[in-house]
């Protein structure tokens, strides 16, 4: 029985150059990259290809051109799955891959999320970190005790990885109060995920509304609440709260690995998901294998041990 769940990454997994191997290995994916050119306005593909760095790590240009190559790594593969999840703005990914939005109405959604995050918050007010090697009850305790400004729990990514989000002086004294093994303040441009967002979920919730959502093909595991998913309208309404709430990925992860969902493919840009799922199963006699298509050698060599394994 295919028990095949499909990761898609979310911003943080950009590089210049992603997408191109694609391009030049297929004609799909060359007419898909096309299509978000003229959908946008813009060339996203120039901006995968050849950068500039600079503005690929625009919220507003990163979140179009992630979904793009994930888009066409999930088309190249050519295969359905039985479940799955994407990390904050791969939950859109995840949805077209599901026949939930059209990959054009997705496009233009993200490209405005992200402008709307990026105008919620003036430049320098606000900030991001990673804890790591400090858990979610430890890390909840010490954000209650910020007196001043705003502080949140943004990403809960592992038992390991949590990511706050707020005012960058209350960003800053919750990493002190935390005092974790480690932590690393994040090269973001917005605080994500914390109720600074809240003017951007209110335009971005009036386009959604604006949008066609169909019922899945296959069911999503939403960031917002963990939970499994099958209607469209639960789709837009997860999205909605998507933009001011946590991003519940440990919890997802144990969905799946609950659900003995094996193997787990990443589609998309880089490594981030299959490595933190990697930490997460390790507990497991039998962990999931995992895969990762983003580049055509890659694409042919995962096909071929799917292949095998369903």
């Amino acid at each position: 029985m295919n028990r095949m769940a499909f990761l898609f990454p979310g911003q943080g997994s950009q590089g210049v150059g992603m997408g191109k191997d694609f391009y030049d290995f297929s004609s799909q994916a060359q007419e898909i990259f096309l299509r978000a050119d003229e959908t946008l306005g813009f060339k996203i593909s120039k901006l995968c290809f050849e950068g500039p760095e600079e503005e690929l790590k625009l919220t507003q240009n990163t979140q179009p051109a992630l979904l793009s190559v994930s888009f066409v790594a999930y088309v190249l593969l050519g295969m359905q799955a039985w479940i799955a999840a994407g990390h904050s703005l791969g939950e859109y990914s995840a949805l077209v891959a599901a026949g939930s939005l059209r990959f054009e109405d997705a496009l233009l959604l993200v490209h405005k999320r992200g402008m709307y995050m990026q105008e919620a918050v003036p430049a320098g007010e606000g900030a991001m970190a990673a804890v790591l090697g400090s858990g979610f009850e430890d890390v909840e305790k010490a954000l209650k005790e910020i007196e001043k400004g705003v502080v949140q729990i943004a990403n809960w990514n592992s038992q390991e990885q949590i990511v706050i989000s707020g005012h960058k002086e209350a960003v800053e004294e919750a990493l002190a109060l935390i005092n974790s093994p480690r932590s690393v303040m994040l090269p973001v441009s917005a605080p994500f995920h914390c109720e600074l967002m809240k003017r951007a979920e209110e335009k971005l919730s009036y386009d959604l509304d604006q949008v066609e959502f169909k019922d899945l093909k296959f069911p999503i595991i939403t960031n917002v609440d963990a939970e499994v998913i099958h209607k469209g309208d639960e789709a837009r309404d997860a999205l909605k709260r998507q933009v001011t709430r946590p991003v519940l990925w440990y919890k997802s992860m144990e969905i799946l690995l609950e659900e003995k969902a094996d193997p787990f493919v990443e589609l998309g840009s880089g490594k981030v998901l299959t490595g933190l799922a990697k930490r997460i199963s390790r507990k497991l006699a039998s962990p999931p294998t995992l895969f990762n298509v983003e580049d055509p050698v890659i694409l042919e060599k995962v096909r071929e041990s799917l292949s095998r394994l369903l």
